[in-house]
């Protein structure tokens, strides 16, 4: 069966994905073969049959994902979030993939769902009610990584596009980068994890904030609320979203995903502080022979002394 899924055509898989008729395997293969399909293709000028709306490329270990809908400031329609769903999925069952990098074609980053789309055509959106069984509206928004994933933000990152932004780990913002709840004044609601990152993420003040007034915040602003990480200049975040993987990618990768397993439990899912402290050791204590062992040898050795990286 496997081989009948792989040659459908990219839309029947998307259609298969999204549906939830295959097993996890099978999925794992439709999504790696989408993935090869758009890995390494560049942007095509708007309006060309064969633009891809998101656009995979591969540095090392490092899989880059851009939305490619610069006409619509990379609003996401309906097929857009099944690619970037097929992208995703395709980087979490990669072994040799350390990070994911998600940016923005053309100047900006998302500004969420595209509204054009749901007024035209209102039913063309099915909903999964059961957030463990399908996706979320923009794609990727349900899925709980294994490995760090960065978002590169230039421009506009509102709406969806704000959400897709929080559930990355790490975010490298622009100067001329905004964020905002700019669905409120629409009355299309956060339900792509909005309402659960950003509270965890900022704080239930700020983020009631940002949520109740719909308000724009620019970059600087977004680092003082902990929700930009970092700041550089305008057309470098993608780039230095890549450095800051492969600085990522350069650690010893087994200790480095279980502390940070880690810590996204003790945030979202451990009941009381002694649940989340033994999960921690539970967790730390399987890299001890395999990497920190190794770690303290060189230690022993002279590297790394003085916080050398």
């Amino acid at each position: 069966m496997s081989r009948l899924l792989l040659r459908a055509s990219p839309a029947r898989r998307r259609l298969l994905l999204f549906s939830g008729a295959v097993g996890s395997k099978q999925a794992a293969a439709i999504a790696g073969a989408s993935a090869r399909e758009t890995s390494g293709s560049p942007p095509a000028a708007a309006g060309d049959e064969g633009k891809k709306n998101v656009v995979i490329e591969r540095h090392g270990t490092i899989m880059t994902i851009g939305i490619n809908r610069p006409e619509a400031r990379n609003a996401v329609n309906q097929e857009t979030a099944a690619m970037l769903l097929q992208a995703f999925n395709s980087f979490e069952v990669d072994n040799s993939l350390t990070v994911a990098v998600l940016h923005g074609i053309g100047g900006n980053f998302c500004a969420g769902y595209d509204l054009k789309e749901l007024a035209h055509n209102p039913t063309s959106i099915e909903l999964e009610q059961d957030v463990t069984k399908g996706p979320g509206p923009m794609g990727p928004s349900r899925i709980k990584f294994s490995k760090p994933v960065i978002a590169a933000v230039s421009g506009y990152a509102v709406a969806g596009g704000l959400e897709l932004s929080l559930l990355a780990d790490l975010r490298v913002v622009e100067q001329c980068a905004i964020f905002g709840v700019f669905c409120r004044r629409f009355g299309v609601p956060l339900i792509d994890g909005g309402t659960v990152r950003l509270p965890r993420l900022i704080g239930l003040s700020r983020a009631l904030d940002l949520i109740l007034t719909g308000r724009p915040v620019g970059a600087q602003e977004a680092y003082e609320l902990g929700l930009a990480n970092r700041i550089v200049p305008n057309g470098q975040a993608l780039q230095c979203a890549i450095e800051l993987a492969k600085q990522i990618s350069a650690f010893p990768q087994q200790c480095m995903r279980g502390d940070r397993n880690s810590a996204y439990y003790s945030v979202f899912d451990a009941t009381s502080f002694t649940e989340a402290m033994q999960f921690e050791f539970d967790t730390g204590v399987q890299v001890i022979l395999k990497e920190s062992v190794p770690g303290a040898k060189k230690f022993s050795l002279g590297e790394g002394r003085g916080g050398k990286l």
